[in-house]
């Protein structure tokens, strides 16, 4: 097994373009992005009826390649470690093997052209690290040039992997002549879309399958386009967020019957799948109706992060089949990053959700909660790497935009906004992060942040004091009995100061009675 800091790139050579990404791996800190770059060279276009690449295109495929490695190399990715997998457009080609020796011979690359299911396999391995998986089977799918990869799967589980024939190029050249799309055009594709995926929607119905998460630079294209039409909100990464089946309607009754010309106006629509959306937004349409699912959300993960996760989970010795709870190994991951003060923050986040379980009849929080406030109580003080005298603010700050896996956006905000109260200013309408929050991600604000509160008044020499803390309520006043190591003297002195907001909230006098064991 190998240790240390690890650099690896993975290059997707797919039908619409090619992508690369670079990541570090390192022990605490896991895989963090370094750089991204992507090349919509069309390698597959005219390719997908006549099963040849174009020479033009192969040529331009090298020189991007080209340009990928030398990046790799200024970036400190050693040779061995650039992974390149090939996907739908070279894998049927006739003249594949021309072009992965083109490749070999002026970039000494070595590109392996994966199956469907191998391509299905990764995609998942991506996906389920940046979206959680629960208990109940999901619909994942991942929309390229050439193919669409289908994976059925929770969190213990993979139900189904295969990959289909209909991906958006392909169909654009197969279906679609006109501009906009005639409505004959638009129900052949309907149609053959649907026979493709009947028998997937069979195993899907058996298992219940109401969730959607989708993948790939479409997916993403058209829930940015469908977000831009909200109001702003503070998270701005699409991860986890998505649409419901009636958004995603409206949206695409607005879209469908627009000429290339009025697509190109569309706020958010990337040029260069002015023609494309098209085949995708009737892709999209076509699962949502055939597997009947009520909302689609996106992975910013998906076949690169795969082939990296992969990879490097062979180097050091892991398996890929084990079960991640990707939500607390994100968080401690960015606290590494942040250079985190570990035994502190353990032990305030240990402390919160003792107060969080023996005020429960007070706050009624639902256990959900309780796991917001345990990785708010983690990462309160991150913001000690930018500034000390404000570090409450910074800590907000990097939560928000730290690419936290596996969250919603309304997550990541209550676990911003506890962190940002747990010292100085409590909440406030004011205060926009905070007056944004609907009315009960408000008041769940106001109890975690007092919580926090008073459970880094406990820690605040930073010696792990505190072994207990039992809870006695009544109408006028809260006692909180907390057995200690040693003499509590600057615990308590702490806690005077802090305990205020939580008296507000609760409408109570809070005591703190100590024994030292």
């Amino acid at each position: 097994m190998s240790s240390g800091k690890l650099r690896v790139a993975a290059i997707d050579l797919g039908t619409n373009s090619f992508h690369m990404v670079i990541v570090e791996e390192s022990q605490g800190k896991g895989i963090v992005e370094i750089d991204r770059v992507k090349d919509m060279i069309c390698i597959g276009r005219g390719s997908i009826l006549t099963k040849m690449l174009d020479e033009t295109a192969m040529e331009a495929g090298v020189a991007t390649l080209k340009k990928f490695l030398v990046l790799a190399t200024q970036r400190g990715v050693a040779p061995q470690n650039v992974i390149a997998f090939a996907t739908s457009a070279i894998r049927e080609a006739m003249n594949r093997d021309v072009f992965i020796e083109m490749v070999r011979r002026e970039t000494g690359l070595k590109v392996k052209v994966i199956s469907g299911r191998e391509e299905a396999q990764f995609i998942y391995y991506g996906v389920r690290n940046a979206v959680r998986l629960e208990e109940h089977p999901d619909l994942l799918f991942d929309i390229g040039g050439g193919s669409v990869e289908f994976i059925i799967a929770d969190r213990d589980r993979v139900h189904l992997l295969e990959s289909r024939k209909i991906g958006v190029a392909r169909m654009l050249e197969r279906f679609v002549t006109t501009d906009p799309v005639s409505s004959d055009e638009l129900k052949l594709l309907e149609q053959f879309c649907a026979a493709e995926l009947y028998v997937s929607a069979e195993t899907a119905r058996k298992l219940g399958v109401t969730r959607g998460i989708a993948s790939s630079g479409t997916a993403e294209n058209i829930a940015r386009m469908i977000r831009s039409g909200r109001e702003a909100i503070g998270v701005e990464a699409l991860n986890q967020t998505g649409f419901t089946r009636q958004e995603f309607e409206k949206f695409y009754r607005s879209v469908i019957s627009l000429d290339a010309a009025a697509r190109r106006k569309l706020t958010g629509l990337d040029e260069k799948r002015v023609d494309l959306i098209v085949p995708g937004l009737v892709l999209i349409n076509t699962i949502f109706r055939i597997f009947d699912l009520k909302e689609v959300i996106v992975s910013e993960s998906a076949l690169r992060e795969g082939m990296v996760a992969h990879y490097i989970s062979g180097i050091r010795g892991r398996k890929d089949g084990e079960r991640l709870d990707i939500r607390r190994q994100s968080v401690i991951e960015l606290a590494y990053r942040c250079n985190w003060h570990k035994p502190h923050s353990r032990q305030v986040a240990r402390l919160s959700v003792m107060l969080f379980d023996q005020l429960q009849p007070l706050h009624g929080l639902k256990p959900h909660y309780r796991e917001l406030l345990e990785y708010s109580a983690l990462l309160h003080n991150i913001g000690e790497f930018i500034s000390i005298a404000t570090h409450h603010k910074h800590s907000q700050y990097i939560i928000m935009n730290g690419d936290l896996r596996g969250f919603t956006p309304a997550e990541i905000e209550i676990i911003g906004n506890v962190a940002r109260y747990h010292r100085k200013t409590p909440p406030s309408p004011k205060h926009p992060l905070y007056a944004q929050l609907k009315p009960s991600h408000q008041w769940a604000v106001d109890v975690l942040s007092g919580i926090l509160r008073i459970a880094n008044g406990l820690e605040r020499g930073h010696r792990q004091n505190v072994v207990s803390i039992t809870a006695s309520i009544d109408e006028q006043q809260i006692v909180l009995e907390v057995m200690t190591k040693f003499e509590p003297d600057i615990e308590l002195w702490a806690v005077e100061s802090l305990k205020s907001w939580l008296q507000e909230v609760f409408k109570r006098t809070i005591v703190i009675q100590a024994r030292v064991q």
